[in-house]
């Protein structure tokens, strides 16, 4: 159990926690929700011990080991497959005393060291370190590259493959997700699941969170709150407490103005007096009821382009790569006005090489690009942060772009991307990544692209920006082609998927479950490198295709796994449908319990029967969250026995 007790937390001035409280039990997984800045990284560093709490203190139980994924990683000679071993502690510590035992000639010594390793299983260390890097997208090739060879995303990766390799009870992994593909994030899902110890991990992606996590911690208003379940659960709790809270601001301030204008009326009056003064000093002691302030700072849109060609841009016949060695071959397409792309492969497939080729940036090895008189593309991609003016402000950044604007239409332009006030006129050196992505998308949009090629558009990007951006698209009246591990972005904003790989690009025709599970029926990933793109002497995998007999062997086999699932997800129903029930009952009494006339004298028995049903709600959901939180975990476990 980890349990956080009366913690407060301030940095730079600004309290981060004040008296916060929570208890997490073991096996469960937490996603650490909240806006940037809050205080989500902070808490991994006081679990960690890097930070001294103000009051209040974290703890767990003894000899419990800690994991966690470090943000960064320094160039080093050791290979790859050697670093991701180095987070086998133990491991390590054994290796080095056997070195020791055997320059001593000890035998006493090399025999218990032997028998340690034996029960480690350390001969299968090797081979796991080996399953974690493929699993994330490293090849064969990779595994004695060192570590300096490899670019930064793919060194997270390597951060992320340690922290798998730790033996651990609990583990901390802030933002897993980013620099990952979409393949290599449906293997990290899968292993997450089966991890049998207590999982905490910060994400701003909405489809990893809703199929890990079995629980939501929100940091808000410098406390925290736990919600069962994951996050499209905790979406739809928080927005029922958010519209009873307001229900109840709106009853209190009614009340309030009850009590208020007795006062006024009746405070210079003498046979009133001491019944205004007892009004006043109810009105001193009632603890007002924050009104709810939900609406998301960022609010903005790409605006229309003023003339548009159709098609926009053709390609025929077309081949990209480097050198003079093709990575894509046989591009064949048309790109119309309303065309809404994604594009599915891994990382090393070319994806980013084929939209260098659109945009024009890259030159075809091969083929023909032909763009429409009034073509006018859009880019983003996550280098550009670093081509950003740090001396410069946003608005500078516009006001170069467009020297004739108004200064007002440039602030409230700003403003819809959350730079207000001075916000919008300093200079960005010390502006966060988040910062700079959205100052980066808000210099895209302010230029009026027809086309926009967005390549990860959402790294650095917190859920609210990430919905903002969504809603955006959709709105958007020109041509897209988008990259991105965010499911949640791609299923809200794209009508056709094209797959990069195997040398080509084709359209895919299915949806992103059903990618899913073209990958999980044979498909190999595409090779990828220790580059954000393939490039000379990277090679890539494929695999021959099933046999029809194998897939109808498949199939049979997921209708046995389905048909022995399917009563321990009918009884995981039943609890989830009991425990809306039970939160939805509860939410009425604590409704009943705002009304202040319930606390006076003549109303005590009323408020004693209210607060016994409140009573036994809270102990009917604690239970049935454990019954629900236990056949979850029957469900996972029996899932990858099945698997």
């Amino acid at each position: 159990m980890l349990k956080i007790e009366d913690l407060s937390l301030q940095r730079g001035g600004q309290w981060l926690l004040e008296h916060s409280m929570a208890t997490i039990q073991p096996g469960q997984r937490v996603a650490m929700v909240g806006a940037n800045g809050v205080g989500k990284s902070s808490l991994f560093a006081l679990i960690l011990g890097q930070l001294t709490p103000d009051s209040g203190s974290i703890s767990l139980p003894g000899g419990c080991r800690l994991a966690h994924m470090a943000q960064e990683v320094a160039g080093s000679d050791r290979s790859a497959l050697d670093f991701v071993l180095d987070g086998h502690k133990e491991l390590r510590d054994l290796e080095q005393a056997l070195a020791a035992a055997e320059a001593a000639q000890d035998d006493q010594a090399l025999a218990r060291i032997h028998g340690d390793l034996d029960t480690l299983e350390a001969w299968a260390a090797p081979r796991q370190g080996e399953q974690l890097l493929r699993g994330l997208g490293f090849v064969d090739a990779d595994m004695t590259r060192p570590v300096s060879d490899f670019s930064g995303g793919w060194r997270i990766r390597l951060n992320l493959a340690q922290a798998l390799m730790m033996p651990s009870e609990v583990m901390l992994l802030d933002e897993p997700t980013n620099h990952l593909d979409i393949e290599a994030c449906y293997w990290l899902e899968r292993r997450l699941r089966q991890y049998s110890g207590t999982l905490l991990f910060i994400s701003h992606d909405r489809d990893f969170m809703d199929r890990v996590a079995t629980h939501v911690m929100h940091f808000e208003q410098h406390q925290l709150f736990t919600y069962t379940g994951n996050y499209y659960s905790f979406e739809k709790q928080r927005a029922e407490k958010l519209a009873l809270q307001q229900a109840q601001h709106e009853k209190q301030q009614k009340r309030v103005a009850e009590i208020q204008g007795f006062v006024d009326r009746f405070r210079a009056q003498a046979t009133k007096a001491k019944q205004a003064q007892s009004r006043i000093k109810a009105l001193e002691r009632m603890q007002l009821v924050a009104p709810v302030h939900a609406a998301s700072k960022f609010q903005f849109r790409f605006p229309a382009a003023e003339k548009v060609s159709s098609p926009l841009l053709s390609v025929r016949d077309g081949a990209v790569g480097y050198g003079d060695k093709p990575l894509l071959s046989g591009i064949n397409l048309s790109l119309m006005p309303g065309s809404r792309i994604g594009l599915l492969g891994a990382n090393g497939a070319g994806k980013s090489t084929l939209i260098g080729a659109l945009r024009g940036s890259r030159s075809l090895l091969k083929g023909e690009r032909t763009t429409g008189e009034h073509f006018h593309a859009g880019y983003f991609a996550q280098h550009q942060l670093d081509e950003l003016d740090l001396n410069a402000s946003g608005f500078t950044h516009l006001l170069r772009l467009t020297p004739g604007a108004s200064e007002q239409a440039i602030r409230n332009f700003l403003g819809g991307f959350g730079f207000k006030g001075d916000d919008a006129t300093v200079g960005i050196r010390h502006f966060s990544g988040g910062e700079k992505a959205r100052l980066a998308l808000a210099i895209l949009a302010w230029q009026k692209p027809n086309v926009l090629f967005l390549d990860e558009p959402t790294n650095h990007l917190d859920l609210d920006m990430r919905q903002a951006l969504a809603f955006a698209l959709q709105d958007f009246s020109g041509a897209m082609i988008l990259v991105s591990h965010d499911r949640h972005l791609l299923r809200n904003t794209v009508d056709t998927f094209w797959r990069v790989a195997g040398g080509s690009v084709s359209e895919f025709d299915g949806d992103l479950d059903e990618y899913e599970r073209w990958l999980s029926e044979g498909a190999v990933l595409e090779g990828a490198s220790g580059s954000d793109e393939a490039g000379p002497g990277n090679g890539s995998t494929t695999a021959a295709a099933d046999s029809g007999e194998d897939r109808k062997a498949r199939k049979r086999l997921e209708a046995e796994q389905r048909k022995k699932l399917s009563p321990f997800r009918k009884q995981a129903a039943q609890f989830e449908a009991q425990l809306e029930k039970l939160q939805q009952e509860l939410a009425v009494v604590e409704e009943r319990m705002a009304d202040t006339t319930l606390y006076e004298a003549h109303r005590k028995d009323d408020l004693q029967k209210l607060l016994s049903q409140q009573g036994s709600l809270q102990s009917q959901l604690e239970k049935t969250e454990e019954d629900w939180l236990a056949i979850s975990e029957e469900i996972e476990s029996l899932e990858a026995t099945l698997s």
